[in-house]
């Protein structure tokens, strides 16, 4: 048979679109054309493949080869369709049998010893091949990775040959057992370990509760960093969609092990990063910051000192939860749901109000720094507290109050009502949830609404008053919200 087709993954953002590998032999002078729209490093890989099929011992053969990677307008890049090629190349000049192909997915980049070595994004090709229905084959380096999908059958194959014998029916290949390699989980640091601070620690637990992005502003080596990595443990654990979708994110974005997979991801990123590192972006699209914590929490410490345009960017995802990045021929779409936790000094030598009294900064230099956070943005997050400097005491009771597990019960059992009543975390109500779940006495609602306009809050801030409101009834478990909920959610906007 002089044509063969075998199944392939491109990857265009966080998504595998399926590529058909097309080969046709045709009499000739001998030539090898690739087609389908390939970038640079996919036209390379005819020369890999003629070397790893000549240095496998196989034939190569002398005719007019013509390679087709479609669909025709979907960009291919990377080393990833190397093994399809080669597969194509030799079904189509008889050397194995192309229906052994049909019910094959293949991924894998071809040494010229035709080693198969890892490629980037095997997680996504997995996922979509299981929803395909096929079988995937994949370096053996990526096996584990791909095993991660449940339900799916995986090869792992380490040389062409080996899967020339299998698919030849000489050696078949057993499918890859899932060794649990990936599922290990590092135990989140404990709240008790945070000395005092039980006005930060409330707001972490309402910020947990309900989804709430947080921002806590005090002077140096108060514990905001401290209190701020001890929320990923006080979250509910990820469902297997969800860590499959965090996993996913990883895959693509580089080749590192997914170690600790289905644990909530915690983002650090330094204050000197740019746009493009914290929304994504490159000729390639690859994900961002923002997308790297979905399902988790995104952690800027000195906010201010961010640059004001990176941080306007981010004021679209809090409330889509998507992000798209256009380029000149492509157009990405990343998820971007997730939790914001900020943490900035009180003026720029970051002592004001301190009872020592050291700080020097002038009104107007105070005015400048917290002018660099814009009003949108911090419209944006739910819950502004003051973080005050507790006690130096060196040998201080080693209870701190409540732990990480004690305070993540409660918070999974708001989290249930919630899921229950509404599908949803509060902080992602919209206003018809907004209308039907949050509902108000009429004395509690012109209550509300006075102490808004005292406030001078805008109407996004008093929706996040209310769903912050929400969140404090549901911890209490209590089907209504009261005057208590509503004036305690006020004074996280209040701060500041």
């Amino acid at each position: 048979m002089s044509l063969a087709i075998v199944h392939s993954r491109a990857q265009v953002g966080v998504d595998a679109p399926s590529v058909t590998v097309e080969a046709h032999l045709a009499n000739g002078l001998p030539s090898l054309a690739l087609v389908g729209l390939p970038e640079t490093a996919v036209k390379e890989s005819k020369d890999r493949v003629r070397s790893a099929i000549l240095n496998c011992a196989l034939d190569f053969p002398p005719r007019r080869i013509t390679l087709n990677l479609a669909p025709a307008d979907l960009p291919k890049d990377g080393g990833r369709f190397d093994l399809a090629i080669a597969l194509g190349i030799l079904a189509a000049s008889g050397q194995l049998p192309a229906e052994s192909l049909t019910s094959l997915e293949c991924l894998g980049e071809l040494a010229l010893s035709g080693a198969i070595r890892p490629v980037q994004g095997v997680l996504p090709a997995a996922l979509a091949a299981r929803h395909a229905g096929r079988t995937l084959v994949v370096p053996k380096e990526n096996a584990e990775e791909a095993s991660l999908a449940t339900g799916l059958t995986v090869l792992a194959v380490d040389h062409l040959l080996e899967l020339v014998a299998h698919l030849n029916g000489q050696t078949p290949l057993a499918p890859y057992q899932a060794q649990g390699l990936l599922r290990h989980i590092q135990p989140y640091p404990d709240l008790a370990e945070v000395q005092g601070q039980i006005a930060a620690k409330r707001a972490l637990l309402v910020a947990a509760a309900g989804g709430h992005n947080l921002l806590l502003s005090g002077p140096p080596g108060t514990g905001k960093t401290l209190l701020a990595s001890r929320l990923p443990g006080l979250l509910p654990p990820l469902t297997e969609e969800e860590a499959l979708q965090v996993a996913a994110i990883r895959s693509v974005a580089s080749h590192t092990p997914l170690h600790n997979w289905p644990q909530r991801p915690f983002r650090h990123p330094h204050h000197s990063a740019s746009g493009p590192a914290l929304v994504g972006g490159g000729s390639r699209p690859q994900p961002g910051e923002i997308t790297l914590a979905h399902h988790g929490v995104l952690f800027l410490d000195e906010l201010p000192e961010f640059d004001r345009r990176v941080l306007e960017v981010l004021r679209e995802p809090l409330e889509s939860g998507h992000i798209v990045i256009a380029r000149a021929r492509d157009k990405v779409s990343f998820p971007a749901r997730f939790q914001l936790v900020a943490a900035m000094n009180p003026c720029p030598c970051g002592f004001l109000g301190d009872p020592s009294g050291r700080c020097r900064c002038s009104p107007e230099q105070i005015q400048r720094y917290r002018g660099k956070l814009s009003g949108p943005l911090l419209d944006r997050i739910d819950l502004h507290i003051t973080v005050a400097r507790e006690s130096t005491q060196l040998d201080a009771p080693a209870d701190n109050g409540e732990t990480s597990e004690a305070a993540a019960g409660r918070v999974a059992a708001a989290r249930d009502i919630q899921l229950q009543r509404q599908g949803t975390a509060n902080a992602f109500l919209d206003l018809p949830g907004l209308r039907t779940h949050c509902h108000l006495a009429d004395e509690d609602r012109q209550w509300l609404e006075h102490a808004c306009e005292r406030l001078t809050l805008s109407l996004r801030s008093a929706h996040r008053v209310l769903k912050v409101a929400r969140t404090l009834a549901d911890l209490q478990a209590e089907e209504h919200i009261s005057r208590q909920h509503l004036a305690e959610a006020l004074q996280y906007r209040t701060s500041l």
